[in-house]
């Protein structure tokens, strides 16, 4: 049961137990006319809200009014901005505190667009509404693919105007996570504190995240072996899901394992591993078949932040943390391997799977086939007789290595394709669908195709009819995200 007098929150502000180093206390900016745009009635009731109460409160989500038991922060932090390191923080964010929901669990909640704060360098600390809706829509979307990511909470109009390019409407989401605590939180803490501000970082973030490595001999290597294994965990689903993080800077890389962040991000159509959509990344750095690479980049940067505290000599422990990243790029492999075999509906594992999943791949770069559509075609067993990878001597061969594996395995062909329609989406959050509906909310004020596709992405491996609109071939467009989050 909630608390109806204070609407369910639970909030308490344990990151403020860190050195004042690591925040300053902020209020977000007052809104002009707060009115609730978005808001996720569902993820309410799971974090122990009354979900009813809370749709009348714009104020609370705008920033106007704080919830009971708010103490608002801005945090610090650091990052490698594609690779130059440079000092950061919450420039647009301010966290309202650590809602604990009755299951006991722990999740940040953080205004994003609320004003300027210490660490707005010059900013205005401010948001738009069509980027607050993406990070709303494909944050969603990507829960409902089953990754690790933060969540929303309700996206409030502010009744102001924010100037861009062109005056735009402002706009605040709420955030929800299992924190905010980066890599690039730890490089500030190496940069700007001292080894004590270093250890009490780590040991929060252990205790919050990790209590389970608490009395471990080495808990700071323990703990780098943690948190790689979680960032290969999510790296691989990524490349399984074909998603595109846009800008994995260090900064953007949660210890907890979530996707956070969400700016330039998308879903890749045609399968291509040099696939980039952001308008910044002129050098394909973070490409999509980069981003395992670049997992093992910041995984060094976070090492190295933590060498200090896994033995008195650095020089010693410089050897313990490099075998820790080997470890991550052997387990973001794996990961990955181990989904491609779902997603083709491998049961157990031989030698030659390897070869079987890149010759697909291959064939798919070739022929400019579709990344989802293509494992849905295989799911559904609907070859189209129009597709020229389909079609191309090649792919046949190679649908017939396929099949004589299936029929080879102890499981039986359906419980194959049933594997299949587990680990491979009916849809994703198509570029062209996602600015299609994000255009009619923002310029027209409906909102009804934004609910229509966000209800689809609920369950993207329902294979439902309702969802057969979505899943077509998308057109050919030349598509570049921005920074606008």
């Amino acid at each position: 049961m909630t608390d109806k007098q204070n609407q369910g929150w639970s909030l308490e502000n344990t990151y403020q137990q860190l050195p004042k180093l690591f925040f300053t206390n902020v209020k977000p900016a007052k809104a002009d006319a707060p009115v609730l745009a978005v808001y996720n009635e569902k993820l309410a009731a799971e974090l122990g809200l009354d979900s009813s109460a809370l749709k009348h409160e714009a104020e609370i989500f705008a920033g106007n009014k704080l919830p009971e038991g708010s103490n608002p922060i801005a945090q610090a932090y650091a990052g490698h901005q594609f690779g130059s390191f440079t000092m950061l923080g919450d420039g647009r964010a301010v966290l309202f505190g650590e809602q604990v929901t009755p299951k006991g669990e722990r999740y940040d909640i953080q205004l994003k667009g609320s004003g300027r704060t210490p660490y707005s360098r010059g900013g205005d600390g401010r948001a738009v509404l069509g980027p607050m809706l993406r990070e709303y829509l494909i944050s969603e979307a990507m829960h409902g693919l089953g990754i690790p990511t933060s969540r929303s909470l309700a996206v409030a109009t502010t009744g102001g105007t924010v100037f861009r390019e062109a005056p735009l409407p402002g706009a605040v989401l709420t955030r929800v996570a299992e924190s905010h605590i980066r890599v690039g939180t730890f490089q500030y803490a190496r940069q700007w504190g001292n080894k004590k501000d270093l250890q009490a970082l780590a040991d929060y973030s252990m205790k919050r995240h990790y209590p389970e490595i608490a009395e471990d001999e080495n808990r700071y290597l323990t703990f780098l072996y943690k948190v790689a294994d979680k960032q290969a965990e999510l790296i691989a689903d990524w490349q399984l899901k074909g998603f595109i993080h846009g800008v994995m800077n260090t900064d953007n890389v949660a210890i907890s394992g979530e996707t956070i962040d969400y700016g330039p991000c998308a879903f890749m159509d045609q399968y291509d591993r040099k696939t980039v959509f952001s308008s910044i990344d002129q050098q394909g750095r973070y490409a999509y078949g980069n981003q395992p690479g670049i997992g093992a980049w910041n995984m060094a940067r976070f090492a190295e932040s933590l060498l200090v505290l896994m033995d008195e000599d650095e020089e010693e422990a410089i050897p313990k943390a490099k075998e820790a990243v080997e470890t991550y790029v052997q387990s973001v492999e794996a990961y990955w391997l181990d989904g491609m075999r779902k997603k083709l509906g491998i049961i157990g594992q031989s030698d030659d799977d390897k070869t079987l999943i890149r010759s697909l791949l291959d064939l798919m770069e070739k022929y400019h086939a579709d990344f989802t559509n293509t494992f849905r075609a295989l799911t559904l067993q609907q070859l189209d007789a129009d597709s020229v990878l389909f079609q191309s001597t090649a792919f046949k061969e190679w649908h017939q290595a396929w099949q004589d594996k299936l029929e080879s395995q102890t499981a039986s062909l359906e419980e194959a394709y049933q594997l299949m329609k587990r680990h491979n989406p009916s849809i994703i959050p198509r570029n062209y669908l996602v600015e299609e509906v994000l255009a009619a909310a923002v310029t027209e004020g409906d909102y009804e195709p934004f609910h229509a596709l966000l209800t689809a992405l609920e369950d993207p491996y329902a294979y439902t009819e309702e969802q057969e609109k979505y899943a077509v071939d998308p057109p050919e467009q030349d598509f570049q995200t921005f920074c606008g989050t």
